[in-house]
């Protein structure tokens, strides 16, 4: 006996605006173009923008009374989500260099981390830079915090301290972030 087959389920896309007659509201403001504004009641609203053949968009539900647009729908769900990818593409994005130390860096080696980070602060990164105790290596901690004093007296015409040194487990660590950040081209 075969079963019978099953339909998946339909998703349901739901719409971030309320529209046309799924607006509850007893009276809105009407804003738009061609339109006169003002408070009317929804039905008078619903027959304005059936007028035009247009959409009734409730674009802000909290104010007393909802405001509502008369617009193509479809035209100002596209807007909207063009809006959306602006400001997601004018966002910045804050990128984090890591700097590894040991407790026993020698100087050449930490001048040439200083090097780094310093390159790091100028193209606006911020900089975690730990000290990494392995072994036995943990009683040294004076060691890792002087290491990450000096790093830091280092940088400061270059950066500023957003986290003062604190050690969790096994690893000291430190955040800079860039004093003057330089915007990209």
């Amino acid at each position: 006996m075969a079963l019978p087959q099953r339909r998946p389920p339909r998703r349901v896309v739901e719409e971030p605006y309320k529209v046309n007659e799924r607006i509850l509201a007893r009276e809105v403001r009407v804003v738009g173009e061609n339109v006169e504004q003002g408070i009317y009641e929804i039905s008078k609203a619903q027959a304005m923008a059936k007028a035009q053949n247009l959409d009734l968009v409730e674009v802000s539900p909290n104010a007393v009374p909802p405001v509502c647009r008369i617009v193509d729908y479809s035209k100002f769900k596209y807007e909207q989500k063009k809006k959306q990818k602006e400001i997601k593409a004018n966002a910045t994005k804050v990128v984090i260099k890591e700097i590894r130390f040991g407790p026993n860096t020698d100087d050449h080696d930490f001048d040439f981390k200083l090097k780094h980070a310093i390159n790091f602060l100028k193209e606006g990164a911020k900089v975690k830079a730990y000290v990494q105790f392995v072994g036995r290596a943990i009683v040294f901690k004076d060691r890792g915090f002087q290491l990450l004093e000096r790093f830091s007296k280092g940088l400061e015409d270059y950066g500023k301290i957003e986290a003062e040194p604190k050690l969790e487990g096994k690893r000291m660590s430190m955040f800079l972030s860039p004093k003057v950040v330089v915007p990209k081209k």
